[in-house]
Order: structure tokens, then sequence, then C-alpha cells
């Protein structure tokens, strides 16, 4: 695969069951990632040299996914000028989620972090192949094919479940 142009970062190993679902669909895209965990709290040296770094090794948007207190995301956007994209995930330390959406979600006015929804790291891969198609034609493409077969595969149910008499009139 060529240079990875997102990077996919977790706050723990206990996150991948979830982030990797970016990565999944950035393989769908032909999108070359890098994938690694990156502790705000227990690694907070190595978060600031990934962030730091993360456009001199050609990174365009990085993704990032952390439960519970989920500083990562925003620690990540206040070091580096690249678009950030949070993932709150729901951990086993979490409160019912909504800890880490709230920890994502409420950044300071200077410290944008785009937020997905709750463990909606497939949502994430899909944004930031979005950012990066707004100059790169090829991805563009594969991104209107992409939705195009989404928008079929509800045709297709639709027309499935109503052919078996489903569908009723209001009148």
């Amino acid at each position: 695969m060529s240079q990875a142009i997102v990077g996919i970062i977790m706050g723990s190993q206990s996150d991948l069951r979830i982030m990797k679902e970016a990565a999944e669909v950035l393989d769908e895209l032909k999108v070359a990632y890098d994938l690694t965990i990156v502790s705000a709290h227990r690694t907070p040296l190595r978060m600031v040299d990934y962030a730091q770094h993360a456009k001199a090794k050609g990174l365009k948007v990085i993704i990032a996914g952390a439960g519970g207190a989920a500083h990562l995301p925003g620690m990540v956007a206040s070091i580096t000028t690249l678009p950030v994209i949070g993932v709150p995930v729901k951990s086993s330390n979490s409160i019912d989620g909504w800890d880490s959406v709230l920890s994502i979600l409420q950044m300071p006015a200077g410290v944008p972090v785009a937020t997905v929804a709750l463990d909606g790291a497939r949502n994430a891969g899909i944004l930031a192949a979005q950012i990066i198609a707004t100059s790169d034609s090829a991805l563009s493409s594969r991104l209107e094919s992409f939705k195009q077969s989404l928008q079929n595969k509800v045709e297709e149910a639709a027309s499935q479940l109503e052919s078996k008499g489903w569908r009723q009139s209001l009148h």
C-alpha cells in the first residue's frame, strides 16, 4: 500500500474492536492509513510526538478514538493543524459512553474536533476519506460509487419488502 495519509490512533488496545471499522472502510475506499495506540494519559510524550510529526509523515487527517475521559482527540487537535476526527468509545470504565461523547464534543474555541457518534469509527473513516477527496478526484469517484451502493442497498431492501405485500396505503 502507498504512504499513509490517514492516521488512526486509539487510547488503548481495547478500543481496537471499534476503531478497526475506520480501517476497514478506508481499505474499501483504497485510502492508505496507519493504525497505532497512543494514550493521552499513559503515554503523553508519545501522543505529543505523534501529533507534532503527523503532517511531516504525510498524514492529512487523524482519527482518534478514546473512551472514558477521552482526552486523546482534543489533545492531539491542540498540537496539530491537521483535521482531527474524534470517535467516542463506550469502554468498560465509561459512564454509558456519555463521558466520552462530551469529552470529545465539548472542545474550547480554537481547538475543533469533528465528532462522530458513540462507537462511530466507520463514519469517521468515511469522513476522513471525504476530507481527502476534496483534493483527490479518484477518491471522490470511489466515494460516489460507495454512496451509490448505500442507496442501492436501501432501494433493494425496500423493493423486497414491498413485493411481499408489506406496503400499506394510508388512505
